[in-house]
């Protein structure tokens, strides 16, 4: 008899572990492996379905008493920039977004921990190597950029990869209906700049010059004050049980 391997991923589970968003609540998650000649088709499944990657990992929250995080994906040929959202592009018009294959380096790495150091000294990545980062960056089967947000001085014209000051750098997936925004991470000296907001306003530019209609940000966690900064990218679509669906901000229809 002759068996034929199956193209069906494998799901697991993992324990439960504390909430990293939510006081006394447990998370538990549901992933595959993204591995072969289908991982992209497969992962542009997986985060339609939402999803999330980390490597070669696709994963999504599987909590048994808890339904507070939500996909969210920005509809990027409808968003409008707010007063606010436009001096924050003013305010980086210096910088220039130069993207590139998924490549790590040292100069990334050293930015990289700065930020840690500064922002998630405690969190479950601050004790990365640079083997370790290498690792986030390359371990992808699927179309992943990084982006090098670099300053130019007032004599500087930045032609190509790596010229002018490391300022910030996004590690995106380029689906077939948008970007996904995996992780990023700025120069924690520039906070005044609004880096993180800045990133965001730079991949909806993208993806409308690429034709596509979506960003995806990844989870928003209702009670989780550092989570709100998502709801500020309007209009959007969370992912509901009738799949996803225009989110309506009552803070702001009222």
């Amino acid at each position: 008899m002759t068996q034929h391997p199956t193209q069906s991923p494998q799901f697991f589970l993992t324990a439960p572990s504390p909430c990293p968003y939510l006081d006394g609540q447990f998370e538990r998650k549901v992933f595959t492996h993204l591995v072969g000649d289908k991982a992209a088709e497969m992962n542009d499944l997986l985060t339609q379905g939402g999803f999330r990657r980390s490597q070669n990992i696709a994963y999504r929250p599987a909590c048994e008493t808890c339904r507070a995080c939500v996909s969210v994906r920005i509809l990027a040929q409808e968003f409008v920039a707010s007063r606010n959202m436009k001096r924050v592009l003013q305010h980086n018009s210096d910088l220039v977004g130069y993207m590139h294959n998924a490549e790590p380096s040292t100069e990334q790495y050293s930015l990289f921990r700065s930020y840690l150091d500064a922002r998630h000294r405690r969190g479950g990545m601050s004790d990365m190597t640079v083997l370790d980062y290498a690792m986030m960056v390359e371990d992808t089967h699927v179309d992943t950029k990084v982006i090098e947000y670099r300053r130019r001085g007032p004599d500087t014209f930045i032609t190509g990869k790596g010229q002018g000051e490391l300022i910030a750098v996004a590690l995106t997936d380029k689906m077939a209906d948008g970007l996904s925004m995996v992780y990023s991470y700025f120069n924690p000296d520039f906070e005044e700049r609004s880096l993180g907001t800045f990133m965001i306003l730079d991949h909806i530019a993208r993806a409308r010059a690429m034709g596509l209609p979506h960003v995806y940000l990844g989870y928003w966690v209702n009670g989780s004050r550092k989570m709100n900064y998502k709801m500020r990218f309007m209009p959007q679509e969370h992912l509901g049980p009738k799949g996803w669906e225009r989110y309506i901000n009552e803070a702001v229809s009222r």
